[in-house]
């Protein structure tokens, strides 16, 4: 597959399903699904199955790729840094005790990457080493070049940074799924996921996040910046006053789930 000025791979990897693109750059990036690939969900060695089908529909030879994740893979928590910390090794010892906290065991099949900050908390998120492992033994096997490996929410958050207004708390909706990150300020103070039921209005939404912010302590924000498949009714309307709703994303586009997930971190 010849690799033009400028382009590079996308995939999205979740439990059941992967999904491979073809990235244009300069000067607005584009997308072409090049391969999708279905998964037996929590069979034996199904992702290294599946990825092994799809790499033998394309061949990824020189190209650099990304890689997405679906959330439920991976693990996202807040850390208090350790008062007086002054070292990255501290952060570190922080952020598994805070997973051994959170999840009931320590990290020793996770791999932790973070924001790390001394100061004020900081998010966290580990994938499963084995995972890792399968990517970067794949990388060496079909000589593509492992540019970047992220969490979906991550991905959304690290895309649309520039465009969060102060005040203003960020959401993914995926799958059904609601993520949400509040932030006290300029911090953020903490990541919650919820699935959406069905039929859920503008009404169910200014509810959600009055109980978020009371579980996480922190004021209801000003604004709600949400991307992904966001029902187009969630955004403001006239006479709403409890906050304003801003759909970052045009939801038009008939994409299937798992192109959308590979598509999450794009240049907006």
């Amino acid at each position: 597959m010849r690799r033009k000025f400028g382009q590079s791979l996308r995939l999205g990897v979740a439990a059941d399903g992967l999904a491979l693109l073809r990235v244009s750059g300069w000067p607005r990036a584009g997308a072409e699904v090049l391969a999708l690939q279905p998964v037996e969900a929590g069979a034996p060695d199904a992702l290294a199955n599946g990825l092994r089908a799809l790499w033998a529909e394309v061949n990824p030879r020189g190209w650099p790729l990304s890689v997405v994740l679906a959330d439920d893979l991976v693990r996202l928590w807040q850390v208090p840094p350790p008062q007086g910390a002054t070292r990255l090794a501290d952060l570190h010892a922080a952020a598994a005790l805070r997973h051994q906290s959170l999840f009931g065991a320590p990290p020793l099949e996770w791999r932790i990457s973070a924001d790390w900050n001394a100061t004020r908390p900081f998010l966290a998120a580990a994938a499963p080493e084995g995972l890792l492992a399968l990517l970067e033994s794949l990388a060496r096997e079909q000589r593509f070049h492992l540019v970047e490996v992220a969490p979906q929410f991550v991905a959304a958050m690290n895309a649309w940074r520039r465009e969060r207004r102060p005040g203003a708390w960020f959401g993914l909706v995926h799958g059904g799924v609601l993520s949400v990150a509040a932030y006290e300020g300029a911090a953020l103070a903490a990541v919650r996921t919820a699935v959406i039921p069905a039929g859920a209005d503008r009404d169910w939404l200014e509810a959600h996040v009055a109980r978020e912010a009371l579980r996480v302590g922190v004021g209801r924000p000003e604004r709600l910046q949400l991307c992904g498949a966001a029902p187009s009714g969630w955004a403001s309307s006239a006479g709403r006053l409890k906050f304003a709703c801003t759909l970052l994303e045009d939801d038009s586009a008939d994409w299937p789930l798992h192109v959308r997930l590979a598509r999450t971190g794009m240049e907006p």
